[in-house]
Order: structure tokens, then C-alpha cells, then sequence
């Protein structure tokens, strides 16, 4: 499912237009991503948390130069779901298959 094709069923489930659910939606994406770069984590209780890791510093190797690069600590944003959205997922009996093209941003 892409961003338009989640746009399209939230509107035609809330009765809400479209223009006003992908405002809300871009606000949203937008606030995780300033709440993130912040260093906070988001709680969503039933869904599932929105939080950064810290990723160790390490050596690399440069497989075509065959050198050595020091990779620093940084953080990396993850998602880590709630026990019912595991519990919902895990009751899946096959996967739909992507759509061609599906790749493509709206």
C-alpha cells in the first residue's frame, strides 16, 4: 500500500476529504520525524513506539580499496510494535503481493 492508497481508504472511512487527511498525515510523518531528531521517543499505546538506537561505533572495511574506515556511534530511527499489532499480524494467513509500480511515491 502506498501513502495515496492510505490516504483514499482513511477518507472514504472518516468521511473526511482527502486534501485534509494528507495534510494531517504529512503533519504527523513531520512531527515523528522533529520528535525523533530530537532524540525523544513516541509511546502510542496499541500501535507501538517510535524510537532511536544507538548504533555503536565500528570498524568497516572498504571491500574495493581494501582499507579500514572507522564508522562513528550514531543513532538510527526504529519502529517497535505493540503486543496486539503483533498478535493482528501473526493471525495473517498470506501476504497480499505488491502491486507494479507500487514503488513509485505519490
Amino acid at each position: 500500500m502506498r501513502k495515496a492508497d492510505l490516504i483514499n481508504q482513511i477518507s472514504e472511512k472518516t468521511g473526511i476529504p482527502k486534501v485534509d487527511v494528507l495534510v494531517t498525515l504529512e503533519a504527523m510523518f513531520k512531527e515523528v520525524k522533529d520528535t525523533l531528531s530530537e532524540g525523544e521517543n513516541i509511546y502510542i499505546r496499541g500501535f507501538g513506539s517510535f524510537i532511536t538506537k544507538k548504533r555503536a561505533a565500528k570498524i568497516g572495511r572498504n571491500i574495493k580499496k581494501n582499507v579500514a574506515v572507522e564508522i562513528p556511534e550514531h543513532y538510527i530511527p526504529a519502529f517497535k510494535p505493540a503486543k496486539e499489532f503483533v498478535q493482528e499480524v501473526k493471525k495473517l494467513k498470506t501476504v497480499k503481493e505488491e502491486q507494479p509500480g507500487a514503488d513509485e511515491e505519490m
